[in-house]
């Protein structure tokens, strides 16, 4: 189901507002401010630019605003490419990669709180255990040895140390006070699952896994580490793999792709694994022995050439399209038959949804 209507309420916060049903045309305007109950939309923006932005959607899709941060606080600049959203009791923590910065805000209103600047080289994703922000660093890209991830005090928003870590952190998660970060490669390919005690803030292990890791979620105590393989343009290009690693035995099995597939984006929702793979959109139980010979649907009757972003939330599929890299992006949202129901333009290049 298309939508049908798209109105601009043309007042000073540029609200858009969205009729998505066969004869409904009703609107429901959302107060000023009020970004709880919805899902929000990091658009990463141009690399060396100012540009990246965040777009509101309400969860009944009534609501939806672009420049969101930029309406509420006038006076600041989110930054340089939108990396992740974390959220910490009534804040937002928004990772800024190449300005090196993390920008706090109340998750309910996007007011600005305060900026973090220092102890930070090429923040990736952030996580948060024990009282304490955790988050995954570059560091220098050309150096492998010096990549880390930061501890930040949330009472006055400073590093209070770094964890050195293998080279390439990227997507981290917390299960029962361990942190999981995924070594992606950085600039190389890793293949390693690094594992922080929150309690010492000290490496416990790691956990080998396939080649550039790309996702990680846990569910029931099960560790799925979706892993894309190396490319073919690498010289040595390798198969993508899920892992599954079983953190109470710490044992783990595995489903091999074919050598010419590299799936990303895993995302578990009611006792299902999805993940994509250019353009197609794939699912399965994940109690699974095989994995699924056929999508679930593909995304490239929207024009899709790669799914750059991707949830599922509430029953239905969020997919994010980077367009040319340069132009705003889209946002398609599909029922879990498949069917598109939704149609949006957000800001450049959609990173991530965050649902509030």
């Amino acid at each position: 189901m298309y939508c049908k209507k798209v109105f601009l309420f043309a007042s000073a916060i540029s609200l858009f507002f969205i009729s998505c049903s066969n004869d409904d045309s009703s609107t429901t305007e959302a107060p000023i401010g009020a970004y709880e109950n919805g899902v929000l939309i990091l658009n990463q923006g141009n690399f060396g630019t100012d540009n990246s932005s965040v777009s509101f959607l309400s969860n009944n899709f009534s609501v939806f605003e672009n420049n969101s941060f930029g309406i509420v606080n006038p006076t600041e600049v989110l930054g340089d490419t939108g990396q992740d959203i974390g959220f910490y009791n009534d804040l937002a923590f928004i990772v800024l990669n190449n300005s090196q910065k993390i920008e706090v805000v109340n998750r309910k209103t996007l007011a600005h709180v305060t900026s973090i600047e220092t102890g930070l080289s090429n923040p990736r994703y952030i996580a948060f255990s024990q009282g304490k922000g955790y988050i995954t660093n570059w560091g220098d890209g050309g150096n492998p040895n010096d990549d880390y991830v930061a501890v930040i005090n949330l009472q006055n928003y400073t590093v209070l140390r770094t964890i050195p870590v293998n080279e390439g952190p990227e997507r981290i998660i917390v299960n029962n006070n361990k942190l999981y970060v995924a070594h992606q490669g950085g600039y190389n390919f890793g293949n390693t699952v690094t594992v922080i005690d929150a309690n010492s803030n000290t490496v416990s292990e790691s956990i080998n896994v396939g080649d550039v890791p790309n996702s990680l979620k846990i569910q029931n105590d099960i560790l799925y580490v979706l892993c894309g393989g190396k490319p073919s343009w690498s010289g040595t290009e390798t198969a993508g793999i899920l892992v599954k690693h079983d953190l109470t035995s710490n044992t783990s099995t595995s489903l091999d792709f074919a050598t010419s597939s590299h799936p990303s984006n895993l995302y578990l929702s009611e006792g299902m694994v999805y993940y994509t793979d250019n353009s197609d959109v794939y699912s399965m139980s994940a109690t699974a022995a095989a994995l699924p010979s056929t999508p679930l649907f593909s995304t490239f009757d929207q024009g899709v050439y790669g799914v750059y972003s991707f949830a599922v939330e509430n029953g239905r599929i969020f997919v994010g399209d980077a367009v040319d890299y340069s132009s705003n992006g889209k946002v398609y949202i599909y029922s879990t038959n498949g069917i598109l129901e939704y149609e949006f333009t957000v800001g450049v290049i959609p990173a991530g949804f965050y649902f509030n």
